[in-house]
């Protein structure tokens, strides 16, 4: 048997040669090959470090930054909750609620004396305003909420009966009842049923009635009792289709309040024509003593 030399020995040299020379080829490429993936990993792991940071270091966008904005906004430590529930403010009460729970006030003289003073303050002189100004006696009783109309009308009136036996006067009623509204003045002529008996009543108001209407009524006969409105009353009496020659009573339909919880003097129309209609010569009769004054 020969000796193993390591090299096939039955081949000639120059097989042997290139039989050596393809390994050594294929093992360059195989070399250069590996080399190729060692260096396309490396390059897959730096892009991925430098996506990884790429999005660490990116800046957040409008949107984002609108929402983190309104998160602050919106969503603020809970320490900061609490003191903004400490200062929030409380919502202010509306007159009618108060209204609606505290008790009703009955009106006074004073409430009356204090409106006139206020309406003409401005507008009038010192002694003009000494003319408009009502004297303490000529103001009846004022009803206290415990009365009805006609309760409150007997109290008041208690010759009434008498006095409309003797009242034959054309154009001039006993007494005027004052009012806001139409509506309010048929409420009212409804309440007198106890009170009027045989005395005649007129509705003194705008509503459906021309005031031509009203003064040829006035003429034909003799009325006792007139309730409307101060706008209508105002008009009669600047076209003497109403006079204050026989005028004994004058009552304020003061305390009734409407739907709004307000009272007719805190109607500003009602106030006004209220104030124009006290200037038609119901001042004068008030400092003459001819004619008293009511708040219903």
């Amino acid at each position: 048997m020969g000796d193993d030399l390591g090299e096939e020995w039955w081949l000639e040299p120059e097989q042997q040669g290139a039989q050596s020379g393809e390994s050594s080829e294929n093992e360059e490429v195989s070399k250069e090959s590996s080399a190729r993936r060692r260096k396309q990993q490396d390059l897959s792991e730096k892009s991925t470090k430098k996506k990884s940071k790429g999005q660490s270091k990116k800046r957040p966008s409008s949107a984002e930054k609108k929402g983190q904005t309104s998160r602050c906004l919106l969503t603020p430590p809970e320490g900061e909750k609490e003191n903004t529930k400490k200062t929030r403010k409380r919502k202010k009460k509306k007159i009618s609620e108060i209204l609606a729970k505290s008790a009703p006030k009955p009106g006074v003289p004073a409430d009356l004396q204090r409106l006139l003073i206020q309406h003409y303050e401005n507008k009038r002189t010192a002694i003009e305003m000494e003319e408009l100004t009502l004297p303490d006696g000529c103001f009846l009783p004022a009803n206290d909420l415990t009365h009805t109309l006609s309760s409150y009308l007997k109290e008041i009136c208690p010759k009434w009966t008498k006095l409309c036996k003797n009242h034959q006067v054309k154009k001039s009623p006993l007494l005027l009842l004052v009012c806001s509204s139409a509506h309010r003045a048929l409420e009212l002529i409804k309440l007198l049923t106890a009170f009027k008996r045989n005395s005649k009543v007129l509705k003194l108001f705008a509503k459906h009635i021309k005031i031509k209407e009203q003064m040829k009524s006035l003429e034909k006969g003799v009325i006792h009792l007139g309730v409307g409105t101060p706008g209508r009353m105002k008009a009669l009496i600047q076209q003497e289709g109403l006079t204050l020659d026989s005028l004994k009573y004058l009552i304020f339909d003061w305390n009734r309040r409407d739907q709004k919880l307000k009272r007719m003097m805190e109607i500003p129309e009602v106030k006004k024509e209220t104030m124009e209609l006290l200037e038609t010569g119901m001042t004068a009769a008030c400092r003459a003593g001819t004619l008293k004054l009511g708040l219903f």
